[in-house]
């Protein structure tokens, strides 16, 4: 499910925008943000199946005054929220990427009638309130995508060696800071760490258990980021370093003509429609997870307060998604978003991984601390040069 999580119309935009524009140069970013996705998704597993509780709970019980636990809530709930109604608007925009023609008047405006088509899907696989189903359904979403995007990157023929220099030789090539930043944010995605914790509590209970958790995790993550080198590498092996800015889904699908042909346009369509409506699930039902637990509500995906959380972030996302905005430009935004967030969300959970009240013997080791701290301190120090000359923002 937290694979599924970021392999949406987010990472694809991105890491294809980043591969079209800056060839394999930007590769180490895809492995930096790998390594701390599972740095932290670990931690967050292990809350869960440990800890036997979410990040929002986990709150409630290390702030324990009236006034504390009512502006951690605060805080907390208005992150999640805000971050994932972009996260949800660029989810639901980037699903309908290639069928622009389907079209309807809505109060005035011309609306993607497939916009509502998306939305009321995912409203009926939230409202079923059956975990396996909603985790079986994601996972059958982006299983395609990620094959035809690794097996797209082999036929095209990269150049090995400079896959390899991009891999370990940080650069930042003029006009790709927000870019990094995107794919960052496309990856390390901090309701990801409220969504991990509760679904592996619900999975898996008790210390022995742990192994298991750490191996799903390292697997289904790092499955998840080679997918999104694949994506990069096959951007800049279609373009063979001729930098391109991509605004549309004819454009992605350039980089899988060699491969597909008259298929790619149409694949790539398909593709985000799959990859959108996945992140489009998992959104909501983080942002659910998240208020529920700061505000001891009842966790059950069928209580009446779990499902208007994430109806409401649906609704929103789905507002926001028709307005008409360029799909990529949304995409990019909510990733960035997110990547400034991850900062707050991951010292909350840095703190709580070294309390022996809730973890006893599970607590977080030196070496987890100092990578956990510097991948804190990397992250803000990308979001504020973000902030600083991204021109979107303004």
């Amino acid at each position: 499910m937290v694979a599924a999580a970021f392999i949406g119309p987010g990472t694809v935009t991105t890491a294809t925008m980043a591969g079209a524009g800056h060839g394999y140069v930007l590769l180490w970013a895809v492995v930096f943000s790998t390594f701390a996705t599972i740095l932290m998704q670990e931690m967050s597993a292990r809350l869960g199946v440990v800890g036997g509780m979410g990040v929002g709970e986990a709150l409630r019980q290390k702030f324990t005054t009236k006034w504390e636990r009512a502006a951690v809530a605060l805080l907390v709930i208005s992150a999640i929220l805000i971050g994932n109604a972009a996260y949800e608007a660029g989810n639901i925009t980037g699903a309908v990427l290639g069928f622009e023609e389907v079209v309807l008047p809505i109060f005035g405006r011309q609306v993607n009638s497939l916009l509502l088509v998306v939305a009321l899907l995912a409203f009926l696989l939230l409202f079923s309130g059956k975990y396996k189903l909603i985790e079986r359904s994601l996972v059958a979403m982006v299983g395609v995508m990620g094959v035809v995007f690794c097996a797209a990157a082999l036929l095209l023929r990269p150049d090995f060696w400079s896959i390899l220099r991009g891999m370990f030789v940080p650069a930042l090539p003029e006009n790709s800071l927000m870019l990094v930043v995107g794919l960052i944010g496309t990856t390390v995605v901090p309701y990801n760490l409220f969504l991990h914790a509760s679904s592996a509590r619900q999975k898996w209970s008790g210390p022995n258990d742990l192994p298991t958790s750490r191996w799903d995790t390292f697997l289904s993550v790092g499955l998840g980021g080679i997918i999104t080198m694949a994506i990069l590498v096959t951007a800049a092996a279609a373009f063979s370093g001729n930098k391109k800015t991509i605004g549309s889904a004819a454009e992605l699908g350039e980089q899988l003509a060699p491969v597909l042909g008259d298929w790619a346009a149409p694949f790539v369509a398909m593709g985000f429609l799959a990859a959108g409506l996945s992140s489009a699930i998992t959104a909501p039902l983080a942002a659910a997870f998240a208020t529920s637990e700061v505000l001891a509500w009842d966790k059950n995906l069928k209580n009446q307060k779990f499902r208007l959380v994430w109806l409401t972030v649906l609704l929103v996302g789905l507002a926001f998604s028709s307005i008409g905005l360029k799909p990529t430009k949304v995409i990019l935004f909510a990733q960035v978003a997110n990547g400034l967030l991850l900062p707050i969300v991951a010292s909350f959970l840095l703190w709580i991984m070294n309390d022996r009240r809730i973890m006893g013997s599970h607590i977080n080791s030196p070496l987890v601390n100092v990578l956990g701290i510097l991948t804190i301190l990397i992250t803000i120090v990308l979001g504020f040069k973000g902030i600083a000359t991204a021109t979107f923002f303004k």
